[in-house]
């Protein structure tokens, strides 16, 4: 292939053939979507896998449509042509990216679906001179269109009131369960368990480069450490609490994020200056502790708020007492 030209055909060139081909592997793409997302949420939200369902028998049933088209106007034989063949095509993401969205991204995604197979329609029929072909192409423009009126229809034969709000509740607490529990227990060790550490390194030393590195290796060390004990502690499969990967993921960064923030002004060469940031970081760090237990976990705002600052002011103290003797 010569450098800086693409192997792929321009939509342009395409025959009326190799058009209707595309729509037929491009039909049969995203019925295998539709049906992976409804094994993907059977488990948690059956209601919506039901949608999902029938929206993959729509796709099979234009698919076939497609095909005896195809055998009457060309021939049994269909050239293998798929989007990814065609320069500027609209692409669908891997399944294995949108598996692990909430169920409204995964919705989101579905529609936008339908409105791309519904612009190539219409592209492609504007542009065919063959009054059978524009007809054809037009027709399938409106059947795409057709499919978000179809949705709506199964989302209401599926998804009553009550079903949708128990699907939305029970989509929140597996959010919950799976990030914000232990991005928060990470967050809380990061931010109050690092106190320590990091300020008696500071008054012992009044070196702001030692207390960074310091600081810097509390934070990535508590944050390893916490990321493979939440991982290893729960599988998910019995607690429904999810992914351990995910869990590990979000209670490490989190970790990681909670010691960095009062270390990171250690960089900063005077030492008042950069421990009276550091001090204003904690302050902020302990309050969104507090919104993120009243927010999430709806616990009281200033029951937590006392819980977290009582906390984190005696690790600060004995910090600063350890560092000062």
């Amino acid at each position: 292939m010569i450098p800086g030209v693409s192997s792929r055909r321009r939509f342009a060139d395409l025959s009326e053939q190799e058009i209707l081909a595309l729509a037929i592997s491009s039909e049969e793409d995203d019925a295998r979507i539709y049906r992976t997302y409804a094994e993907t949420l059977r488990a948690e939200f059956p209601d919506s896998a039901r949608i999902f369902d029938g929206m993959a028998a729509e796709e099979d049933s234009h698919r076939r449509a497609l095909i005896d088209l195809h055998e009457s106007r060309f021939g049994g034989v269909i050239p293998l042509i798929r989007r990814e063949h065609v320069a500027g095509f609209y692409a669908r993401r891997p399944i294995w990216l949108m598996e692990n969205l909430g169920i409204e991204r995964i919705r989101a995604e579905a529609e936008a679906m339908e409105h791309d197979a519904e612009a190539f329609y219409h592209k492609a029929a504007q542009r065919s001179t063959d009054p059978a072909t524009r007809k054809l192409l037009g027709d399938l423009a409106a059947a795409e269109a057709g499919h978000g009126e179809r949705a709506t229809e199964l989302q209401a034969e599926h998804l009553d009131e009550d079903a949708l709000a128990a699907e939305e509740r029970n989509s929140k607490r597996q959010f919950v369960l799976t990030w914000v529990q232990p991005g928060l227990a990470g967050l809380m060790d990061g931010s109050v368990s690092t106190l320590a550490p990091i300020f008696a390194t500071a008054f012992a030393t009044q070196d702001t480069w030692t207390t960074f590195l310091v600081g810097l290796a509390a934070s990535i060390g508590a944050g390893i450490s916490m990321g493979f004990t939440e991982a290893a502690s729960d599988d998910g499969e019995l607690s429904g609490r999810g992914s351990p990967l995910k869990r590990g993921i979000a209670s490490g960064v989190m970790t990681t994020v909670g010691g960095l923030g009062h270390a990171l002004p250690y960089l900063i060469p005077d030492f008042w200056t950069a421990t009276s940031i550091a001090f204003a970081v904690v302050f902020i760090e302990l309050w969104a502790i507090a919104w993120i237990q009243n927010r999430y976990m709806e616990t009281p705002f200033f029951r937590a708020a006392f819980q977290v600052v009582l906390g984190g002011a005696l690790v600060f103290a004995a910090g600063v007492l350890i560092g000062s003797g």
